[in-house]
């Protein structure tokens, strides 16, 4: 059932979504060559539990996956789309580009945002993936109104990717959230305008476009979390929470 929240529920999701923008911009000095993917997800974990919020991936199950995710960030690298899995094996190497998703929880509520950030120096066409794929975020928060549809949003996006030559996931989305991480309605980065859910006030969403440089097929790895390219191609992941409002959308996870 996909619920509209009240200004109570709004201010802890406002509070949620302030942290995790806050990590967002605090990971762009951090992701140097040379940083283990662990020491991002140690320094992001105490920072949000500092904060007085848990991070809400820790521990979180899926069914189908008999583990619960062990980490406070997914940190997928290069042809890794989600979920990756922070290690101290995986040190970050000048060129690559990694997507980092981070998911708080304030007093029972959640925000959730992604960025992707190159590691030093990048090859022009990770740049311009990493470029399309932030636009293309923006175009969907710009279809984000009362009275449109999900549908609306996903078009914009798709549109936009495939007109740069890229391909867009599918068999992820983005989705509701509040009170639990996933809630209704799935919002896909595809579609048609006018179909789908309509959009109201009250209604939080999380947009998240994903978008790889080559075939839109994708593989679980053998940890049944990490989800990759198929072609080993490289991929990208932003995302906003965001609050469907009257006017158009409150941006709840403000990074820049």
């Amino acid at each position: 059932m996909i619920t509209l929240k009240s200004e109570w529920e709004l201010d802890k999701m406002r509070k949620a979504g302030k942290i995790v923008a806050d990590v967002i911009m605090m990971l762009k000095d951090l992701i140097v060559p040379g940083i283990t993917t662990m020491e991002l997800d140690e320094k992001v974990e105490a920072f949000i539990r500092h904060q007085g919020a848990i991070p809400s991936e820790k521990g979180y199950c899926v069914p189908g996956i008999p583990t619960p995710f062990p980490a406070s960030i997914c940190a997928s690298i290069n042809d890794e789309v989600v979920h990756g899995i922070p290690s101290r094996d995986r040190i970050l190497q000048t060129g690559d580009i990694i997507s980092i998703d981070v998911m708080a929880c304030f007093e029972g509520y959640h925000g959730d945002a992604a960025f992707t950030y190159p590691v030093g120096e990048v090859s022009s066409e990770k740049q311009r993936l990493m470029d399309v794929t932030r636009e293309s975020l923006e175009k969907g928060i710009s279809k984000a109104k009362s009275g449109n549809t999900v549908g609306d949003v996903g078009h914009i996006i798709e549109n936009f990717v495939a007109s740069a030559g890229f391909g867009i996931v599918r068999d992820y989305t983005g989705h509701g959230l509040g009170k639990k991480l996933h809630e209704p309605p799935q919002v896909p980065n595809f579609g048609r305008p006018g179909r789908g859910v309509t959009l109201k006030s009250g209604m939080t969403i999380a947009i998240e476009p994903m978008v790889m440089t080559g075939d839109e097929k994708v593989v679980t790895g053998p940890d049944g979390w990490v989800v990759l390219t198929a072609d080993g191609s490289d991929a990208a992941h932003f995302e906003k929470t965001v609050l469907i409002t009257d006017d158009g959308v409150e941006i709840l996870t403000p990074w820049e």
